[in-house]
């Protein structure tokens, strides 16, 4: 009897620790399973957040793309509204129109713009957009004004006109300036003299690009090739007629064989065509300076 108790109660100790151990194992795998997993998961996050950069990034690019191909709206009202003007100004002014342009502008394909633009801009040669849109904003802006206040670079050259005249008028008056004089030249006048025979000769060259330019400005305003950019060019202009009189009656004359020769008459042409074919004689200059160049550094 003793025998059989001690056996049972150490199979049930046996089987409590069986069943303790077992008890315990799955524990064990739960936690090694959980463990497992938390590596994995994190590699799904990375990889759907690079999955997300990279559309993001495709979108861009896509949009970028988008608007960097095609011709944007913008250029096709600017060409369409260039080809009504241009139309406008043909009709205006009695051009004739190739009548091939009346089909190019039923629709807005580019294509068909473009060709048409293209037609309008040879016939309204010498004109182009560019300055039938000027010539026309100082139309509208100058509906108000004076007839001298127009065209404000018009304005600006009579009034230079004006001054130059005065100035030719004053210093012609005056007793320095005399045949004698102006044969000293540069070289060999000075003082109160020397300043009244320049502003002499400069006021002549002054005349004489002026004359060219008001005849140039007035035919551009007639042709409506007049742009913003001649401002800047027809004052450049004065200033190169000035210097190039001044070249042309003292510098040169200083080079001729009989000095006594030389008289009022003489230099004040030479400075009026110095004035007058200021752009001319800038071109023959700088063509001596680049065939020059072209001896002592041949090009490549």
């Amino acid at each position: 009897m003793a025998t059989t108790t001690k056996t049972k109660t150490t199979t049930a100790s046996d089987t409590t620790d069986t069943a303790a151990s077992t008890a315990k194992k799955p524990i064990t795998d739960t936690t090694n399973v959980s463990s497992n997993e938390k590596p994995k998961v994190a590699p799904k996050t990375a990889t759907t957040s690079k999955k997300t950069n990279t559309t993001t990034r495709q979108k861009k690019d896509t949009v970028t793309t988008r608007h960097e191909l095609g011709i944007s709206e913008d250029i096709k009202e600017e060409m369409s509204r260039e080809i009504n003007e241009m139309l406008s100004f043909a009709t205006y002014n009695g051009i004739i129109i190739n009548t091939d342009v009346i089909s190019l502008i039923q629709d807005s394909n580019v294509d068909d713009l473009i060709n048409a633009h293209n037609m309008l801009c040879k016939n309204i040669a010498p004109a182009t957009p560019k300055s039938i849109t000027f010539v026309k904003k100082l139309r509208e802006n100058g509906t108000k004004k004076s007839l001298f206040s127009k065209i404000p670079l018009v304005r600006n050259l009579v009034i230079l006109a004006i001054l130059f005249l005065a100035t030719f008028i004053a210093t012609g008056s005056s007793k320095e300036v005399s045949d004698a004089s102006l044969d000293l030249g540069v070289m060999n006048n000075n003082g109160i003299n020397l300043l009244l025979n320049l502003a002499y000769l400069a006021s002549v060259s002054g005349l004489g690009v002026l004359f060219y330019l008001l005849k140039n400005v007035s035919s551009a305003v007639k042709n409506g090739t007049l742009v913003p950019e001649d401002s800047i060019y027809y004052i450049a202009l004065v200033v190169l007629g000035v210097i190039a009189g001044l070249i042309m009656s003292e510098i040169l004359n200083l080079y001729t064989k009989d000095p006594d020769t030389i008289n009022l008459f003489n230099k004040s042409v030479l400075a009026l065509i110095g004035g007058f074919s200021s752009d001319a004689i800038f071109t023959v200059l700088q063509s001596l300076i680049d065939r020059l160049k072209a001896i002592f550094a041949p090009s490549n």
